[in-house]
């Protein structure tokens, strides 16, 4: 059967492409492609949002008003224990870190993604959301829009570079069909993702982008994602306050990252699930039990912020009745912005499915709520709330996801704020620049750069992450020993076309190198062959590389040493060696393959 549809599909492929070449250019396909791709991500964008909705609702319809706090005790645990069990048992494949892993797919799965990723991410994220997991759900719906992109181009053997500019289609897609905003989702494509593409390549984006807005525009109208409108106007003299909650937001983004590190990092070192799912299920439900604006998105929450229904932050909560004492208040929202961070951390590490848009939006609006806030009380200022939250969502995004541009035009499109572009300006550059100083890393890409898998605009460090040191690694290289003759010797070097004899003992242990002229004047004095031990004529090369270095530390091997031909080890164990001409001549297969337009 398999067998059948392999031969149905290549007889279907040839057939379409000598059509294609009567009828469509290369650019013109790519841009009919990048409508599909746009309009199904845009799609995907609606299925979440509303699978979300009315899967939340369901939930919450299930029982009474007045015990709503006390199933706040086991939803996250059931969503975070349902979420595992789907993806251990049915996907058998992890979805989780959604933009890491299509950053992933750039840098070193040649652009393939999945099958299974263009659904799994979706109800895997539902169910953690409709049970109260505090994350959201822009990676997830990024990896479905960036596999619909890789398995729509493999469908028609696109080659890397086309494959990349679907994925980057199906990206952007999604990101502006889940928040209607086309603008964002182009930039996140370039900024966050990091393609390095012409222009020619550029409106394929531009028009998945589009596709995707219009799409989840036609199916949810205005209710397409949270929405507000600007309070008032931008006053240059609140320029400094604004200047401020950049910066303040820039600690806050470190702060984030540091917890969502750290937190990874424990859960990471807890070996059965099990275990994982009790202490972050059960941690997140306490939390959430005792401050209920960490349950699910919180994008509700953020509404009462900009519409100034503080009183609602405080329902179901023992602090109700407290909320007018300013003492009360202030600690609240800042135990908030703090806590917000743990609680999307354990989510994931708990085995949730979900992303860190939402989350940071959620940290940045009530950073600006209470900078906003407490700077009116305790100096008798006037400071539009709605617009320092607004200016918080945009720098909290900057600073935890190194992409100032995304949050300027995502929270510009977000809430019609065009008119407030200088305000966000300042406070996504300030949060970037603070969070860039400590961090030299985002949120997506820490991880990729730590083991030298991140795709850069840095395109010598492109190419070298796109060149794969197994496939340069020459086995043709004659063996001996380090207790043979120098007459074994002569016979492996009649045996072999290279000039150089690696030396290794019965297990491959390494033991040096012997070249073949630095030997010459003793292959032709026969008295010699049995006086002399090949361990008297290897020597220990200086440079070595090793198996599971990066192509980019391979280079600077070769760029620091005159050696043509560099040994490589796997621990002690020889296996091969890379020579300076096989790197230098993939190096120019890999820059025509990506450069070629």
């Amino acid at each position: 059967m398999h067998r059948h549809l392999v031969h149905y599909h290549i007889r279907w492929l040839g057939k379409f492409n000598r059509w294609k070449e009567k009828h469509l250019s290369d650019r013109n396909f790519i841009v009919s492609l990048s409508i599909v791709v746009g309009f199904l991500s845009g799609l995907a964008a609606v299925l979440l949002k509303n699978m979300i909705f009315y899967f939340s609702e369901f939930i919450i319809n299930l029982h009474a008003a007045d015990s709503e706090n006390y199933l706040y005790l086991f939803l996250p645990l059931a969503g975070v224990t349902l979420s595992y069990l789907f993806i251990h048992y049915v996907v058998k494949d992890n979805v989780s870190h959604g933009v890491s892993r299509v950053l992933y797919a750039f840098s070193r799965a040649k652009g393939r993604i999945k099958r299974s990723r263009m659904y799994s991410s979706i109800v895997a994220c539902t169910v953690t959301i409709g049970f109260g997991g505090s994350v959201g759900p822009e990676a997830p719906v990024v990896l479905t829009g960036a596999a619909i992109g890789s398995n729509v181009g493999r469908t028609f053997n696109l080659d890397f570079r086309q494959l990349v500019l679907l994925i980057a289609c199906g990206s952007a897609g999604a990101i502006a069909g889940i928040f209607s905003a086309p603008l964002a989702g182009l930039v996140f494509a370039l900024e966050v993702l990091m393609i390095d593409l012409t222009m020619a390549s550029l409106i394929p984006i531009l028009i998945a982008s589009t596709t995707g807005a219009v799409t989840a525009a036609i199916f949810l109208g205005r209710s397409a994602t949270f929405h507000f409108d600007v309070a008032s106007d931008f006053l240059l003299q609140n320029l400094p306050f604004y200047l401020l909650l950049g910066i303040v937001a820039g600690f806050v983004s470190c702060y984030f990252l540091f917890m969502n590190e750290k937190i990874g990092q424990y859960f990471s070192k807890i070996n059965k699930p099990w275990k994982r799912i009790l202490i972050g299920g059960i941690s997140l439900s306490l939390l959430i039990f005792i401050f209920p604006p960490l349950y699910g998105e919180g994008f509700n929450f953020l509404s009462d912020i900009f519409t100034g229904n503080y009183s609602n932050l405080f329902n179901n909560t023992v602090f109700y009745s407290l909320q007018n004492n300013y003492f009360v208040f202030f600690g609240f929202i800042l135990i908030l912005i703090l806590i917000k961070v743990i609680a999307t951390g354990l989510t994931n590490g708990a085995g949730g499915v979900g992303g860190v848009f939402a989350p940071s939006m959620f940290v940045g609006a009530f950073l600006g709520l209470f900078l906003a806030q407490l700077l009116n009380v305790i100096f008798g200022l006037n400071l539009p709330v709605p617009n320092f939250a607004m200016a918080g969502m945009a720098a909290l995004m900057a600073g935890v996801m190194h992409a100032p541009l995304t949050a300027i035009f995502l929270v510009a499109e977000i809430t019609g704020g065009y008119n407030f572009f200088i305000p966000l300006m300042v406070v996504s550059a300030s949060a970037y620049l603070v969070s860039r100083y400590f961090n030299p890393h985002s949120i997506y890409t820490k991880s990729l750069a730590l083991r030298g898998e991140l795709l850069t605009h840095n395109k010598d460090t492109v190419i070298l992450s796109m060149m794969s040191i197994e496939r340069l690694i020459e086995h043709n290289f004659v063996t001996v020993k380090p207790e043979d003759s120098l007459g074994n010797l002569v016979k492996a070097i009649s045996q072999s076309s290279r000039n150089i004899y690696p030396v290794t003992d019965e297990k491959g242990h390494f033991y040096g190198l012997v070249f073949l002229d630095d030997i010459k004047t003793l292959i032709f004095r026969p008295e010699l062959y049995n006086q002399i031990l090949v361990k008297d004529l290897m020597y220990m090369p200086k440079t070595i590389i090793y198996r599971q270095e990066t192509m980019e530390e391979v280079a600077k091997k070769f760029q620091n040493s005159k050696d043509y031909n560099i040994p490589v080890l796997e621990g002690e164990k020889y296996v091969g060696f890379v020579s300076r001409a096989n790197v230098f001549s993939n190096y120019r297969v890999k820059v025509k393959e990506f450069s070629n337009d």
